[in-house]
């Protein structure tokens, strides 16, 4: 990782996504980068940060003909293999985030099976305005997954893979590979990345003036005082 990367992602990694949404206002980014409140965790509480690596998807109009189930076993893997292909798992960083314009379909293009395999190549999180299946294993191998539906379909007969590392369009917002995303229970927001820096600092600043009044409020309360407020 460069210098500036490794710089922003720990700059980033205590920020809540209130915080950086703060800052954005203190800079006159009002609204920018707020994906749609549609697109949510699938377990909390998470909290992630990364720099984005973006994929888009498209619908398929090409049709199925009528086929036996054995056919159709070596159709869907000439789909997989040749039209809705997943490339993009080659060019994880650690520290990445997976941002994917699935063109608001409510297909499972990422499961339990391919987004622990991202994981495990480094990546933070995945982000999409599409689906993802499996969830209750996603969900017990805790690997976080943002995205607008639950679904359960195959992708095959239903989309098709179109570009990566390109601007997109997930959540209503603008996404460019290199640009911060930042996500937790709040949701998703996306900060320009030469923004990034600036709008870390300030975030950061909001941050500890929210840890001091909470931690006076902690001790009134008598409550313990955890990692939040510390």
């Amino acid at each position: 990782m460069t210098v500036d990367r490794e710089k922003i992602l720990e700059k980033f990694a205590p920020l809540r996504v209130a915080d950086v949404c703060d800052a954005m206002d203190w800079l006159m980014l009002r609204n920018i980068g707020l994906m749609s409140r549609d697109i949510r965790p699938l377990f909390r509480p998470v909290r992630v940060c990364g720099i984005a690596k973006t994929v888009r998807y498209v619908p398929t109009n090409k049709v199925v003909p009528t086929m036996s189930p054995e056919e159709y076993t070596k159709f869907v893997e000439d789909w997989y293999a040749n039209v809705c292909t997943y490339p993009f798992g080659e060019i994880i960083e650690p520290g990445d985030i997976i941002v994917i314009d699935a063109h608001d379909l409510d297909v499972g293009l990422l499961g339990s099976n391919n987004s622990l395999a991202y994981f495990n190549k480094g990546a933070r999180a995945l982000v999409t305005d599409g689906g993802c299946r499996d969830t209750d294993e996603v969900i017990r191998e805790k690997v976080p997954v943002f995205c607008r539906y639950i679904s359960r379909t195959m992708v095959q007969a239903r989309m098709e893979f179109e570009s990566m590392n390109k601007p997109i369009n997930c959540g209503g917002v603008l996404v460019r590979p290199g640009d911060v995303i930042v996500g937790d229970g709040d949701g998703v927001v996306v900060v320009p990345q030469e923004y990034a820096l600036k709008v870390a600092d300030i975030a950061l600043k909001i941050l500890e003036e929210d840890k001091i009044g909470r931690r006076r409020l902690y001790e009134q309360a008598g409550l313990p005082l955890d990692e939040t407020v510390l």
